[in-house]
């Protein structure tokens, strides 16, 4: 299958460029060929009615009747010409033909008396331009003279022939300059969307700079870099939080896999069958923690990657998925002999949101508040309306003020995280979905001062 040809911007430009140029120097043409004519037919009609005018003036009477008397040499001057061939013809109204070489045909009406009109004609097989003018008898006598004078065209096209050629390479002199000119300066213009393609060549995949000097581009191809450099800017976030993700992920994997690693081989070499349940327990422990790891580091990713403009949201209950959490999490209260509860409405509580992050925001409250609790203590889920808010409190050890914003900030651990085996992302990603969600997560003291309570507001919608 044959690749379709690519087309050129700058070949594109000047073909819709060059085609008007073309079309105005046709028209160019045509209109210098008119006016050429024109010039041409202005020259020798003037001449025309001179002629004319001089046979008019020659026309006498007697008192009862007009003559038109021209000696021999006379008539010979006249009608002497190098190139055309001139034909003549005075006649009366009342007496009919009194003088000429030749019977021309009459001007189109009306014919006004004194006013010279000029028409093409046939004369002897030729074409001709004739001039006819009426002229009142001399001495008062009761008639009109007509004259007639015709020339063939040789000289009049000749005179235009030679005008257009002394204009038509000026005009095709100044279509090529202007074309000359035209090309610079797509070219020049064109120089600037080269240089956007060679910066763009040669970009390296660590570093997604903005094209500079973008307010020095012509108005036509700002907006397509400003589109560029926004697209760049995202493309760098997002190559940035998959570095940092992948730093992170290998990080917090690294200690996890080292302790399956030392207890697996502890594992191989135990021979003693209390200490071989023991070895297997702690590798079970080593994956449950690896698998806490991972499933908060997806999570993580995830809710990176859905900013709020690209969430799906829809209605949800969310006292139902609250409760749904709190059911979920039930067994692992009763492991810790930690008292999980609810307080809330059953059902009717709506807010606009995307039900997985939510599941996970409420999942990270919980797990992170039986995690860091004693046994015997308790855990409570509150929901409340007006506005929405959701509340996950404990009468644990409780977080000191001076670390509740540094417990929101990832990997952060605090005194007591090595001894509940956190790994510093439960508060993090429950903030991050909130601010996805554009509700606001704090940290304070639960009842009675006592523990934590990390509260999120919904905004009213």
């Amino acid at each position: 299958m044959n690749k379709p040809a690519q087309l050129s911007l700058r070949r594109q430009l000047l073909i819709h460029l060059a085609i008007p140029l073309l079309a105005v120097l046709g028209l160019g043409g045509a209109g210098g060929m008119l006016i050429a004519r024109q010039v041409g037919y202005q020259v020798h009609d003037q001449w025309l009615l001179d002629s004319a005018m001089t046979l008019a003036s020659q026309v006498k009477s007697d008192g009862r009747e007009v003559k038109l008397i021209l000696p021999v040499t006379a008539i010979q001057m006249f009608e002497w010409d190098r190139v055309d061939h001139i034909y003549w013809q005075a006649t009366s109204q009342q007496q009919g033909l009194l003088l000429g070489n030749a019977e021309l045909p009459p001007p189109p009406p009306p014919m006004l008396k004194s006013k010279p009109q000029f028409y093409d004609a046939i004369a002897d097989g030729q074409p001709v331009r004739v001039v006819a003018i009426d002229w009142p008898a001399p001495d008062g006598i009761n008639d009109t003279v007509r004259i007639l004078v015709a020339e063939t065209m040789h000289k009049r096209e000749s005179v235009a022939a030679k005008i257009f050629s002394q204009w038509a390479p000026l005009q095709i002199g100044v279509l090529v300059l202007a074309a000359a000119f035209i090309w610079l300066a797509v070219t020049r213009n064109l120089r600037k969307v080269d240089s956007v393609a060679a910066h763009l060549g040669a970009y390296e995949t660590g570093s997604l700079t903005p094209i500079a000097d973008a307010e020095r581009m012509p108005a036509e191809i700002a907006p397509l870099i400003s589109a560029i450099n926004g697209l760049l800017a995202k493309l760098g976030t997002e190559q940035e939080s998959q570095k940092r993700f992948i730093s992170n992920a290998a990080h917090q994997l690294r200690t996890p896999l080292a302790t399956l690693q030392i207890q697996t081989q502890r594992v191989s070499r135990e021979r003693d069958p209390l200490k071989h349940s023991e070895a297997l327990d702690d590798v079970h422990r080593a994956v449950t923690r690896l698998h806490h790891v991972t499933h908060q580091l997806l999570t993580l990713m995830r809710s990176e990657q859905q900013t709020e403009k690209h969430l799906k949201l829809a209605q949800l209950d969310l006292a139902d998925i609250a409760r749904q959490e709190v059911e979920r999490w039930a067994d692992s209260a009763l492991e810790k002999e930690i008292d999980l509860g609810y307080e809330g409405p059953e059902h009717g509580l709506t807010i606009t949101g995307e039900s997985n992050l939510l599941r996970e925001l409420i999942g990270n409250l919980i797990d992170n508040a039986i995690r860091y609790q004693t046994a015997g203590g308790t855990v409570t889920l509150i929901l409340e309306d007006n506005p929405v808010t959701l509340s996950v409190d404990d009468d644990g050890p409780g977080i000191p003020e001076a670390e509740r914003g540094l417990v929101l900030e990832r990997f952060y651990r605090g005194s007591t995280s090595e001894m509940a085996g956190g790994c510093g992302l439960g508060l993090p990603i429950a903030y991050e979905i909130a601010a996805r969600h554009g509700a606001q997560l704090s940290i304070t003291s639960g009842t009675w001062n006592r523990g934590t309570r990390v509260q999120v507001r919904f905004q009213q919608t």
